[in-house]
């Protein structure tokens, strides 16, 4: 899950003080230290890499060494406690910074080839000419397609220090040759709202995909302008924001509560309880709420769901949370990599933990939860929900709640299947949805240009017969078509499609409110806010 920044704690410090204090303890074993060149304030395992070093028959590579080492004691320790190497620091952390140095481009990978999706507006590839359809083919002269491409590996290769360039070569449809071109990185913004619209006149709609620096000041935004458009009621949806910056999600909770209400508190072993509550000074204390989860919610997105719930402030739709309560602090070594170490746990202002359980050293184990829910029909049914903590909880105003693996929601939305056969479920499985989308997209850009609302391009695209195309793309993948499956499929089939190719060309402002309007948990939430 993602992750969190806090005040410093001096367990490093204390760790180093303890083997020093060993060290000394036994004068002979000191001397021994001394008399070899190794430094006593270094731990047992610094020891051991540099006798290594100095003394093993064969060179070895003791940094390699030590990564491998540092993987291996971070993750004897809880599920969410992490070291990350210095090569890997820079996108983690732009993950949840307000921007990173980039081309400025949205991108798939497509039959091992970067597939531009879409070209950020302003950004240093739209100066130099790159257009959404392009294939990226080379990078400074050197082929970069094949079966090693991958996300991270473009990721490290197209993002770079701002001001520094980039040759790129691409493919363009009616174009035989490579065009070259070369782009200077700039600073590309983060967003962590996907989109803000009404899904009726009343009602607001904010999609929230992150909690990162800038989240509370684009969610604030995107109220404003809903409540100058009419909005007097407002969904926050937060399925699948795995969490983020804990200040956020206070910062955010705060604008629908009274003063003195509790948002949060956390405390550990040697973190000293911090309570976070509501100054009163929210824009938005009186207006409904609902908020939409799902079992990839986690950590700061329970935290608002969690503060909304136990202070009596919103409805809470749709399905139990992920079960993420504990909190990390980032620690920086010398050589640019970080430790992310579980410092304390946190509670909901009933003071539901609402982390699920785990054994140290067992991440396995722990990933494995949420396919055992899955499994147990949990997905489906809220009967087939099991709770790890039976101790009872109370609300504001009195009603019971539960902790002990995640937020329940008030209001439970079962996934539907009605429509699902194994040839869709193959179908969207394998990704063909996604990439037939982009294929069309790409063949048919002039003509759906012309279209500038997703309203407009939805009538265009359902007036079109390309499902046929789709079954024969999908056979071409090696999926056998079933004209049975495939008629009671095709109603899903063709909303997920068409919402695909609207955001290829609109972007998320297009696709979440064409998506929305037909998705299960958005229309019970209006239906709870219209009650």
């Amino acid at each position: 899950m993602k992750k969190y920044v806090y005040p410093t704690i001096t367990i490093v410090t204390l760790l180093i003080g303890f083997f020093i204090g060993n060290a000394i303890s036994n004068n002979a074993n000191a001397q021994q230290l001394r008399w070899n060149g190794i430094n006593i304030s270094l731990s047992k395992v610094d020891q051991l890499l540099q006798y290594m070093q100095r003394s093993y028959v064969d060179p070895i590579d003791v940094d390699s060494l030590s990564e491998e080492v540092m993987d291996d004691i971070v993750s004897k320790l809880d599920p969410h406690s992490s070291y990350i190497p210095k090569k890997d620091m820079e996108i983690v952390n732009s993950e949840l910074g307000g921007s990173f140095s980039g081309i400025g481009v949205q991108f798939s990978i497509q039959n091992d080839t970067i597939a531009i999706i879409s070209v950020i507006s302003g950004g240093p590839s739209e100066h130099v000419g790159i257009l959404a359809g392009d294939k990226i083919v080379e990078v400074n002269d050197t082929a970069f397609t094949g079966k090693g491409i991958n996300n991270e590996k473009v990721m490290h290769t197209l993002r770079g220090e701002k001001g520094t360039e980039v040759r790129l070569g691409v493919r363009r449809n009616g174009t035989d040759e490579v065009l070259h071109y070369t782009v200077v990185r700039g600073d590309i913004p983060v967003h962590s709202v996907d989109a803000a619209f009404l899904v009726t006149p009343k009602i607001g709609f904010v999609r929230v995909n992150k909690f990162g620096e800038t989240t509370y000041n684009e969610f604030i935004t995107a109220l404003t302008k809903l409540k100058a458009e009419g909005a007097t009621a407002y969904i926050v949806d937060l399925r699948e924001n795995s969490g983020g910056y804990m200040d956020q999600a206070i910062k955010m909770a705060n604008e629908f509560l009274e003063a003195g209400d509790m948002i949060v508190y956390a405390e550990g072993r040697a973190y000293p309880r911090y309570e976070a509550k509501a100054n009163g000074l929210g824009r938005f204390q009186k207006a409904d709420l609902a908020v939409l989860i799902d079992d990839f919610s986690a950590s700061a997105s329970e935290i608002f769901a969690g503060a909304m719930q136990d202070n009596d402030r919103a409805v809470i739709v749709g399905r139990r949370s992920f079960g993420k309560g504990l909190v990390q602090q980032q620690m920086s070594f010398t050589d640019g990599s970080a430790l992310r170490l579980t410092v304390a746990r946190y509670y909901t202002p009933s003071g539901r933990c609402i982390q699920k359980p785990y054994e140290l050293g067992k991440q396995e184990d722990y990933e494995k939860d949420l396919l055992e829910r899955f499994e147990h029909g949990e997905m489906y049914s809220k009967d087939s929900i099991s709770l790890n903590d039976t101790t009872i909880y109370y609300t504001k105003k009195g009603r019971k709640v539960y902790g002990g693996g995640g937020i329940m929601p008030d209001v439970f939305v079962g996934r539907d299947t009605t429509l699902n056969t194994p040839w869709f479920n193959k179908v969207v499985n394998l990704a063909y949805t996604y990439q037939y989308a982009y294929r069309y997209t790409d063949k048919n850009r002039k003509k759906l240009e012309q279209y500038k609302d997703w309203q407009s391009m939805e009538k265009y695209l359902n007036s079109q017969n390309w499902v046929p195309d789709f079954i024969q793309f999908a056979k071409e993948k090696g999926i056998e078509p079933d004209e049975a499956q495939i008629a009671k499929s095709k109603p899903l089939l063709k909303r997920i499609v068409t919402a695909y190719i609207v955001r290829d060309m609109l972007g998320d402002e297009g696709f979440y409110p064409l998506f929305e309007r037909d998705d299960d948990i958005t229309k019970q939430a209006v239906r709870e806010l219209n009650k």
